[in-house]
C-alpha cells in the first residue's frame, strides 16, 4: 500500500497539460525561455500568482515529461502562470510513456525544450547547426524519436564526401516507398505525393549532415538543387510534419523557410553525468580541466571517456597529465577538426587564411579579441571583403562570438596555429596582432587595458623579436593618475608583479638600445623591490645609471629622466628596510638629475622636487633636534601639493609619506586628512600598491587616536590586498603595524602571530634595520 502511494506521488504532464503550459510559457517569453527564467516566475517573492519557488532542474524535468515529480511542483507552475492545474493535464508518471533514462543522451533538457518551443510556433523545418561534435544528430534522433516514436521517423543521409551524395530523385523514392506510397515517373509528381502523405500523417524526417551538399555561400550545389522542391514541401504549412536537419555550416536559401537552432557544447554538470554513468571519477579538477580544453564537446567526451576507461583503468587524472599537451592525442578528434580546416580552404581561401591566423591569439589573460583584431589579420584581403570573411567563418561555426568579442574553441585553435606555423603568415600575423594591441591602448584607464597592451609582448616574443618585445613594456602612455607611465610599471601599481617580472627577465638581455636596456632595468628594480629581493632592485636601478652614464646618447631629457627615478627608487628600496642614512643619499642624487629651462621643464623640475622632498620630510621627521625645521618644509609641501594636485605624477604614492611624517611628529589629524584625500582619489583606481600602503599608514594613524576599531579594520584591507598581490617588501610592514596595534590592546596571541609573520619576511628580504626595529617594539 505504501510503496504504490510513493510511485502515485510521481506525476507527469499529459499532453493537453504539457501544450496548455507551453502556450503560457511562449505567451510570456515569445523570444526565448530558459528553465531559469520558468524558475524565476514561480518565485512568489517575485510573482504574486506564483505558490512555491521551483528549481530550473525540476522544470527541465517536468517539461521534458523525462521523469515523474511531485503534483505540488506541476501545480506551482501552472499557477506561477495564471493556470489551474486540471485533471486531465497530469498522469502517474509510472503508467506514463516517459522513455527511460538514456545514459548517452545527457545535458539536452533545454535543448529538447527549445526545439518543443520552436515546433509549437510552427516551425516545420529547423536547422540545427554546430560544428562537428557537438552532438546535433544524437539530439535530433532524440527529439524526433520522442515526438513521433522512433516507428514514424525517417531519415534522408547526405553523405560525408560532396561526390558521395545521393540524388534526391532516387532518395525521395525509397522514402514514398518506406512511408507505403508509390513514387511517380517524374521527380514533381513524388513530391505532391510526399505532401499528401505529410498532410494526412504525423512524421518526423531528418536531414542528417547537410554541408558536404552547400557551397560556400550556404545554398545547394547545382548537381543538388531539387533537394530545395522537397525542403519548400517540408516547409509548407499544411504538412503535419516537424524536419530537422542538421548541419555545421548555415543553410541559406530563400525561398525556403527555416528556424536555425545554435545548439551550444555540453556544460560540465553533463560532463560529470556522463562520466559517472561509465564509473570515472568525477570528483578531481581533471575533469573540469578537460571539459574546458574541449570546450564540452560531446564526441570528445565520449571518446575521452573510453580511452580512460580502456587505457588509463579509469584514472582521469593520469589521462589528463599524459595528455593535456596534446589535444589530438585521440585521432577521431584530429580528423573532425582537419575536415572543417580543408573543406574552408577549398571553399574559401581567405576565410581559411583567418581562421589559422586567429591562432596566433593566446586568448589568456585576455580571452576575447574584438572584431577589429579580425581585420587586422586581413592585410591581403581587401577591406570592403573583411566583415564578410568574418561572417563565413561565423556561419560555419568556426569561430566563438559574443557581444562583437571573437575567440575560438581550443581544438580549432589547435589545429589553426598548427597550421599557421608552417608558413610565413606565422611572423606576418604576429607581428600586425602586436601592432594592434599596442595601437589599441592609448592610456591604461584599467586592468583589462594593461592586459591589453601587455598583449603585444607575446607575441614579438614568439617570433624571437625580443628587441620589441622589451619596447612594450617600458613603452609609456597616460594612465588616470600619472602622465606618459611605462606599461610594466603601470602593471605593477595594478597587482601584477609576476608575470612582467618573467617578461623582462626573458627579454632584458637580448635588447641592445641603451635607453631601452635602462628602462627595462629600472622597472625590473621595481618589480624587484615589491617582491622583496632588496639588493636585486638596488643594483638594476645601479645598472640603468650606470649604463646611461657610460653611453653617448643625444637624448639628454630621458636619460637624466630614467637616472632621476632610478637614484629615487633606490632610495624607497632605503626606506624600506630602514636604512635612512643611505635613503637619504639617494634622494639627494636624484635631485642632481633634475635639469629644465622652459617653463615646460620648470613645471616638471617643481615636481620631481617635490616628490624627493616628500621623502626627506618623511626621514628627518624621526630626527626630534630637527622636529621645527621638519614642520616648516612639512607645511610647503603640503601647500605644493595643493598647487600641483595630489591626482597627478604619483602623488597618491609619493604623497604618502608626507602623511607619516606628520604622523611621526604628532600631527595625527592632518596626517589623516592626508590619508583620507589620498584614498577618495585611489578608491577609482587601481592603483592596488598605493591603496594597501595608504591602508597600513591609515590604520597606525587610527591606532594613535585609540581608534582601535578602525585600525584593525583598516590594517585587515591593507594585508588582504597585499597578500593577493604578493608585495612582500609592504606586507611586511603592514604585519609588524597590525602586531603593534594588537599588542597595545592585549590581543597578545595575534600581535605574537603577526610579529612572527613580520620576522620572517624581513628576514627573507635581508633587512636587518628592520629585524632589530621588530625586536625593540615587540617587547
Amino acid at each position: 500500500m505504501g510503496k504504490s502511494k510513493r510511485r502515485d506521488r510521481g506525476r507527469m504532464l499529459t499532453e493537453i497539460g504539457w501544450r496548455k503550459i507551453w502556450d503560457a510559457i511562449y505567451q510570456e517569453f515569445p523570444d526565448r525561455q530558459t528553465f531559469a527564467a520558468i524558475s524565476r516566475k514561480t518565485d512568489p517573492s517575485l510573482n504574486s500568482e506564483a505558490i512555491a519557488l521551483v528549481t530550473a532542474e525540476t522544470i527541465a524535468k517536468i517539461i521534458n515529461r523525462k521523469a515523474g515529480a511531485d503534483l505540488s511542483k506541476i501545480q506551482s507552475i501552472f499557477a506561477a502562470f495564471g493556470l489551474t492545474l486540471e485533471s486531465d493535464d497530469h498522469g502517474s508518471a509510472h503508467y506514463g510513456n516517459a522513455l527511460p533514462a538514456d545514459p548517452n543522451f545527457v545535458g539536452r533538457g533545454e535543448a529538447i525544450a527549445h526545439l518543443h518551443e520552436l515546433v509549437h510556433r510552427d516551425a516545420n523545418v529547423i536547422v540545427i547547426q554546430a560544428r562537428g561534435g557537438i552532438g546535433k544528430t544524437t539530439l535530433a534522433r532524440k527529439f524526433l524519436a520522442q515526438e513521433f516514436g522512433a516507428e514514424n521517423v525517417i531519415e534522408f543521409p547526405i553523405a560525408k564526401e560532396t561526390k558521395d551524395i545521393a540524388s534526391i530523385e532516387s532518395l525521395l523514392e525509397e522514402k514514398l516507398r518506406q512511408l507505403g506510397e508509390e513514387p511517380g515517373r517524374e521527380f514533381m509528381v513524388s513530391c505532391d505525393r510526399l505532401k499528401r502523405k505529410l498532410q494526412s500523417e504525423r512524421i518526423g524526417i531528418l536531414i542528417d549532415n547537410l554541408e558536404p551538399a552547400l557551397d560556400s555561400s550556404g545554398r545547394f550545389i547545382e548537381p543538388h538543387r531539387r533537394y530545395v522542391e522537397v525542403l519548400r514541401i517540408l516547409a509548407d504549412p499544411s504538412v503535419q510534419s516537424t524536419t530537422l536537419i542538421t548541419t555545421r555550416e548555415r543553410l541559406r536559401e530563400s525561398s525556403i523557410t527555416v528556424q536555425t537552432y545554435l545548439l551550444k557544447s555540453l556544460d560540465v554538470v553533463a560532463w560529470k553525468e556522463f562520466f559517472e554513468s561509465r564509473s570515472l571519477a568525477t570528483d578531481t579538477p581533471a575533469l573540469a580541466a578537460l571539459h574546458n580544453a574541449y570546450g564540452g564537446n560531446a564526441k570528445a567526451m565520449e571518446i575521452i571517456s573510453g580511452a580512460i576507461a580502456q587505457d588509463f583503468e579509469g584514472d582521469v587524472d593520469e589521462y589528463w597529465q599524459e595528455n593535456q599537451d596534446d589535444l589530438f592525442i585521440e585521432r577521431d578528434l584530429e580528423d573532425l577538426v582537419k575536415q572543417q580546416f580543408e573543406r574552408l580552404e577549398e571553399q574559401n581561401p581567405d576565410a581559411y587564411n583567418l581562421l589559422c591566423r586567429m591562432g596566433c591569439y593566446r586568448y589568456q589573460d585576455v580571452p576575447t579579441v574584438p572584431i577589429e583584431g579580425l581585420f587586422c589579420l586581413m592585410w591581403d584581403v581587401p577591406e570592403k571583403e573583411h566583415k564578410r570573411v568574418v561572417k563565413v567563418l561565423r556561419d560555419r561555426s568556426l569561430v566563438e562570438v559574443l557581444d562583437r568579442a571573437y575567440w575560438l574553441h581550443p581544438m580549432i585553435k589547435s589545429e589553426a596555429i598548427a597550421y599557421l606555423r608552417t608558413n610565413n603568415d606565422w611572423i606576418i600575423a604576429n607581428q600586425k596582432v602586436a601592432l594592434f594591441w599596442t595601437n589599441k591602448v592609448k592610456s591604461i584607464e584599467s586592468t583589462e587595458c594593461a592586459m591589453q597592451a601587455f598583449e603585444a609582448y607575446y607575441h614579438y616574443y614568439a617570433i624571437q623579436e625580443f628587441e620589441k618585445a622589451g619596447e612594450v613594456l617600458v613603452l609609456h602612455r597616460d594612465d588616470k593618475w600619472e602622465h606618459r607611465i611605462p606599461l610594466g610599471d603601470a602593471l605593477l601599481r595594478m597587482g601584477f608583479s609576476q608575470q612582467p617580472y618573467i617578461a623582462i627577465k626573458k627579454v632584458i638581455n637580448k635588447v641592445s638600445d641603451p635607453l631601452s636596456w635602462s628602462r627595462l632595468h629600472k622597472t625590473l628594480g621595481n618589480m624587484n623591490w615589491v617582491l622583496g629581493n632588496i639588493t636585486e632592485a638596488i643594483e638594476c636601478n645601479k645598472k640603468a645609471v650606470a649604463n646611461l652614464t657610460n653611453t653617448n646618447t643625444s637624448n639628454c631629457k630621458y636619460k637624466n629622466n630614467i637616472c632621476f627615478y632610478a637614484f629615487l627608487n633606490m632610495g624607497i628600496c632605503k626606506i624600506s628596510i630602514f636604512e635612512f642614512e643611505d635613503a637619504s643619499i639617494f634622494f639627494k642624487k636624484s635631485l642632481t638629475y633634475i635639469l629644465g629651462n622652459s617653463k615646460s621643464d620648470s613645471e616638471i623640475l617643481d615636481i620631481k622636487k617635490t616628490k624627493c622632498s616628500c621623502y626627506l620630510a618623511f626621514i628627518q621627521s624621526h630626527d626630534d633636534q630637527k622636529k621645527l625645521e621638519t614642520l616648516n618644509l612639512c607645511e610647503k609641501l603640503w601647500h605644493d601639493l595643493e598647487t600641483i594636485g595630489w591626482q597627478s605624477h604619483g602623488f597618491t604614492f609619493h604623497g604618502q609619506f608626507l602623511g607619516i611624517a606628520y604622523q611621526n611628529l604628532g600631527f595625527l589629524d592632518k596626517a589623516i586628512e592626508i590619508y583620507e584625500n589620498i584614498l577618495t582619489l585611489l578608491n577609482n583606481s587601481n592603483y592596488t600598491q598605493a591603496k594597501a600602503k595608504l591602508f597600513t599608514h591609515l590604520a597606525e594613524a587610527y591606532r594613535g587616536q585609540d581608534k582601535f576599531e578602525y585600525a584593525i579594520e583598516s590594517h585587515n584591507k591593507s594585508i588582504t590586498l597585499l597578500e593577493e598581490n604578493r608585495s612582500l617588501t609592504e606586507l611586511a610592514e603592514a604585519y609588524l603595524q597590525r602586531g603593534i596595534t594588537y599588542k597595545k590592546i592585549d590581543e597578545k596571541l595575534k600581535s605574537k602571530e603577526d610579529f612572527s609573520k613580520s620576522m620572517l619576511l624581513f628576514k627573507s628580504i635581508k633587512a636587518p634595520r628592520q629585524i632589530e626595529r621588530l625586536q625593540k617594539l615587540r617587547l
